[in-house]
C-alpha cells in the first residue's frame, strides 16, 4: 500500500485530493494541516473513519515534528499543498506568507531530503515530491498569449511573490540535492468546501444574504477557471507519473472576465433559488463595483498542452457545468457554509490596506 503525505489535506484543494485518494485508491494518507482559518476538518468527514486515513495537526516550519512524522510513518510521496493562498490577505499581512510559503517549504523540503537520503536504492528512486503551485508567480499577461512551463516569472503580490520563491526552492532542492521533485503550476480553481473569501463562494453565499456582490475594478480581470475535482485528478497524476524536475502546467481551458462569472452564478442562482432577497428581482442587481486590489493582474491563462501530451489529462468540467454544480452544492450544504463563517473571517473585503 502506497503512503501519501499530503500537506494542507483539510484546506480547499487538499481536501479534495484526499477525499479522490480514499474513494478511488487502495493508497494510504497522512493529511498534514495546521488547521488555520481556512483549514476544515468538516471537508473531510467521508473519509475520517477510514483506517487507510491519518490526521497530523502540525505546522510544516516545525522541522522537529515533520522528521518524526517521516520516520513514524515512512511515506513512499510528499503532496504539498499548504500554503497561505489569499492574494488580499498577502496585502494586509505578508509576514505569515513568507513564513508559511518559503521557510515551511524549505523546512518540508529539508525533512523529506534527510529521510530520502536513508531509503534503500529502490525506494529512493521510486519516491517523489510534489510541490503544488499557482499561476500567479508568472505575473500578468496582455489580451493573447498563455503562460507555458518555460513562462519568466514576474510576481506581482506578496502572495505570488512567496510562491515563486517556494517554487524556486523546489527547483534548487532537486538539481543541487537531487531530491526527485515534481512541480504543477496552476489556473484559479473553484468547487465545493472552498473558503468564502474567494471570489465564487463569496458572491453565491452574498447573493444568497441579499448582500452586495463587490467586483473589484470593472471586472474586466480575466482567470482560467478549473474545477477542483479536475486539478484533483491532474495532481494525483502528476505524482504517480510526472518525471522529477519537470514542471506541469494545469489549466481548465475555461477563460472569464470576474464580471461574466458573477453574472453566470446569478443567472443559475435565479433559476436554482428563485426566491430572491427583499428588494431585488434578479441577483445580479446586487452587483457593485469598487476600487480594484493594489497590484490586481490584469489576465492570467494557462498552457496546459504538455500535462495532456505527456501525462494524458484532460479537465472533464466547462465552466458552465462546473459552475452549476458549484452553485448547486453550496444550495445544498449551508450547514457547511454557516459553520465556516462563524469564524473569524465574515465577508469583509481585504488587502485595501486602510483604504475601501
Amino acid at each position: 500500500m502506497k503512503r501519501v503525505f499530503v500537506t494542507g489535506g483539510a484546506g480547499f484543494i487538499g481536501s479534495e485530493v484526499v477525499r479522490q485518494y480514499m474513494a478511488q485508491t487502495d493508497y494510504s494518507v497522512v493529511n498534514i494541516d495546521k488547521l488555520t482559518y481556512a483549514g476544515n476538518l468538516e471537508s473531510l468527514i467521508t473519509v475520517e473513519n477510514d483506517p487507510r486515513y491519518h490526521f497530523e495537526r502540525v505546522d510544516i516550519c516545525d522541522a522537529e515534528v515533520l522528521a518524526q512524522l517521516f520516520e513514524h510513518y515512512r511515506p513512499q510521496a510528499v503532496m504539498h499543498l499548504a500554503a497561505e493562498s489569499h492574494v488580499d490577505r498577502s496585502i494586509d499581512g505578508p509576514a505569515t506568507f513568507m513564513q508559511t510559503n518559503i521557510i515551511g517549504t524549505y523546512t518540508l523540503l529539508e525533512a523529506a531530503r534527510h529521510y530520502w537520503l536513508k531509503l534503500g536504492a529502490e525506494e529512493r528512486a521510486a519516491f517523489r515530491f510534489h510541490h503544488v503551485s499557482t499561476d500567479e508567480v508568472f505575473g500578468t499577461l496582455g489580451v493573447e498569449g498563455l503562460f507555458t512551463e518555460e513562462t519568466p516569472y514576474a510576481p506581482n503580490s506578496p502572495y505570488s511573490a512567496s510562491k515563486a520563491s517556494s517554487d524556486h526552492l523546489a527547483r534548487a532542492w532537486f538539481h543541487t540535492y537531487g531530491l526527485p521533485v515534481v512541480t504543477t503550476n496552476c489556473s484559479n480553481n473553484y468547487g465545493p468546501y472552498q473558503f468564502p473569501e474567494k471570489l465564487i463562494p463569496l458572491m453565491i453565499l452574498n447573493a444568497l444574504q441579499g448582500k452586495p456582490l463587490p467586483i473589484y475594478g470593472k471586472g474586466e480581470q480575466v482567470r482560467d477557471w478549473l474545477h477542483v475535482e479536475d486539478h484533483a485528478r491532474a495532481l494525483r497524476l502528476a505524482l504517480d507519473k510526472g518525471v522529477p524536475g519537470e514542471v506541469y502546467n494545469i489549466g481548465g481551458h475555461n477563460e472569464k472576465s470576474n464580471l461574466e462569472v458573477v453574472r453566470t452564478l446569478c443567472a443559475h442562482l435565479d433559476e436554482l433559488r428563485p426566491q430572491h432577497p427583499a428588494g431585488i428581482a434578479h441577483y445580479f442587481d446586487l452587483i457593485t463595483y469598487v476600487t480594484d486590489r493594489p497590484g490586481h493582474d490584469q489576465r492570467y491563462a494557462i498552457d496546459a498542452d504538455k500535462i495532456e501530451r505527456e501525462l494524458g489529462w484532460l479537465p472533464e468540467e466547462t465552466v458552465e457545468s462546473g459552475m452549476r454544480k458549484t452553485v448547486e452544492w453550496y444550495l445544498a450544504n449551508q450547514p457547511w457554509c454557516d459553520h465556516v463563517r462563524d469564524g473569524s473571517y465574515q465577508g469583509e473585503r481585504l488587502g485595501v490596506m486602510g483604504g475601501n
